[in-house]
């Protein structure tokens, strides 16, 4: 039988993790607490990346931020990104840490896209803002210093549930050439069908906050048999012709099955796929930043990104 199994390193700090419940009446306390942390955390930041805020759309009002290094010349590749957070929390401010590293290190530009939340906006709407901010991107590559050939698209969790769509709808559109698909436990798959998904005592996101995320997300779409490819992903019939994908999930993460069959049909596709799965790492294993496993999660996604965007 199928059960919860923590990394030996991960389960006493799973003690730290405060345990919350997700609701519509939690929801704007969640949100707000989770805001705060993020705003006091970008505050430290060091200030060799310069972040800038442009508003891509004023109606409905969409935001990017960029990240570019201090002093970077030339067009460098692009890595467009969108936060977590169930589709329901979070903001582009998760991103500020991020690419404080990745943008020296790799010698990349970051965009993250602040898109709106469920249940207020359910889909399309996220989907749009997120295909509204990249194709802006394409489309002022030359004044932030990006070159259009070498833009990717990356996301973690519901974030990188959203990046899996929006490479389905740059593919089926034609319009906009994503150059890759960096998927970190992409939330793919509203049907909850599978054995992880079912579990019970997942540490972080629980399937009840899964149910909750997905019910707010879908809106009147929830439940049946006719919800579209391009709102959950592990629906869709056809992968071929998409960009190459990483695919990273953790062993103990709900969504470890639909993310393996995911990279599973994206290779029998004709999709270079790179797939990993850490034994014993939970969702968002990252934020566990002085533990083994979430360090060696780090180093994949890493040095998969260098070689995506090597000129």
């Amino acid at each position: 039988m199928d059960a919860v199994i923590l990394d030996p390193e991960l389960a006493p700090m799973m003690e730290m993790v405060p345990q919350f419940a997700l609701s519509s009446d939690a929801l704007p306390e969640l949100r707000h607490a989770s805001r705060t942390t993020l705003v006091e955390a970008s505050a430290a930041l060091p200030d060799d990346v310069v972040r800038t805020d442009h508003v891509v759309s004023s109606d409905p009002e969409v935001l990017v931020r960029v990240h570019r290094e201090r002093g970077a010349g030339g067009a460098r590749p692009c890595l467009f990104h969108i936060h977590g957070g169930g589709y329901v929390m979070g903001s582009f401010d998760m991103d500020d840490a991020r690419f404080a590293r990745l943008c020296p290190e790799l010698g990349i530009v970051g965009v993250s896209v602040e898109y709106r939340l469920a249940p207020e906006t359910p889909y399309p709407g996220p989907l749009d803002d997120c295909y509204d901010a990249l194709r802006w991107t394409f489309e002022h590559a030359d004044e932030l210093g990006i070159d259009p050939a070498r833009i990717g698209i990356g996301g973690i969790s519901a974030g990188g549930g959203l990046a899996a769509a929006l490479a389905l709808l740059a593919r089926d559109r034609g319009e906009l050439p994503v150059a890759f698909q960096q998927l970190e436990c992409p939330m793919l798959d509203d049907r909850q069908v599978t054995s992880s998904s079912r579990l019970d005592g997942l540490p972080v996101w629980s399937r009840e906050s899964n149910e909750f995320g997905w019910r707010s997300y879908l809106g009147e779409l929830y439940g049946h048999d006719d919800v579209p490819a391009h709102a959950a992903p592990a629906r869709v019939d056809d992968l071929a012709g998409l960009p190459p994908a990483l695919l990273i999930v953790g062993g103990a993460d709900g969504f470890r099955d639909e993310d393996i069959t995911y990279a599973l049909r994206l290779n029998q596709a004709g999709v270079p796929t790179e797939l990993h799965v850490l034994p014993g790492a939970i969702h968002g294993v990252q934020l566990f930043g002085g533990s083994t496993v979430a360090r060696r999660w780090d180093a994949l996604v890493t040095d998969w990104l260098r070689l995506r965007v090597a000129g």
